[in-house]
């Protein structure tokens, strides 16, 4: 089970990373870094540190998020009482999202091209505050995926820390991809861009189908106990 817990944090936080909003987000993060860094193995560096900025902001918003409900009495027993039941619900709404059968309207904040820059003139440590930034500004699939679908998961395997971590090494990973090609010197991050969103339309598709399924079977065997 715990193996199921890791893969599916690693793949919601691939699949965050895929969507057009974060996406784009992450390769305006590798554009910012490439165009103030003139040494290309800083380059790299600096995406590995705008993935570790990420990761923290997942992991501190994991642990507070799960400790209060774990911690909190009348939270976890009412939590140990119905976690299954509002995950089976929380999957099919999250499928829903995926598949657009649902749309949710959210204020998307930005970061200004002004604040980007300051942040990436402090260097190394810029590219680290710059993925804390990027990673507060949730869009509509990744908040479903991170607030809908990961937390409840932590909070089941109470893993207020290593699932939010798994996950954002999962958003980060285009960075580093992006971040690897600038530092080799290659050309090819437009195609590979175009590539990505192609294959994100199947990936988030066939997610969504599955979120579905095993949240109906959620909800059959927990809310309606018939299975």
């Amino acid at each position: 089970m715990e193996g199921i817990f890791l893969f599916t944090a690693l793949w919601f936080g691939i699949l965050t990373s895929v969507s057009p909003c974060p996406l784009a987000t992450n390769i305006a993060a590798v554009s910012f870094i490439s165009h103030r860094i003139t040494q290309r193995n800083t380059v790299f560096l600096c995406g590995i540190l705008y993935t570790l900025g990420r990761s923290l902001t997942y992991i501190v918003l994991g642990v507070l998020i799960v400790k209060a409900l774990v911690d909190i009495p009348v939270l976890s027993d009412f939590l140990q009482r119905y976690i299954n039941k509002i995950l089976g619900i929380a999957l099919i709404l999250i499928g829903m999202i995926l598949l657009d059968l649902l749309r949710i309207s959210l204020p998307v904040p930005s970061v200004s091209e002004n604040i980007a820059k300051k942040l990436i003139e402090k260097g190394a440590f810029g590219s680290l505050l710059l993925g804390i930034v990027f990673a507060l500004a949730f869009c509509p699939v990744s908040a479903a995926l991170f607030f809908g679908g990961l937390i409840p998961i932590a909070v089941k395997a109470q893993s207020g820390i290593g699932l939010p971590l798994i996950y954002g090494v999962g958003t980060g990973l285009p960075v580093l991809l992006f971040a690897f090609l600038v530092a080799a010197g290659t050309g090819y991050i437009g195609n590979l861009y175009r590539r990505i969103t192609k294959v994100e339309f199947y990936t988030k598709k066939a997610t969504g189908i599955i979120f579905i399924l095993v949240g109906i079977y959620y909800t059959l065997a927990y809310i309606f106990e018939i299975i």
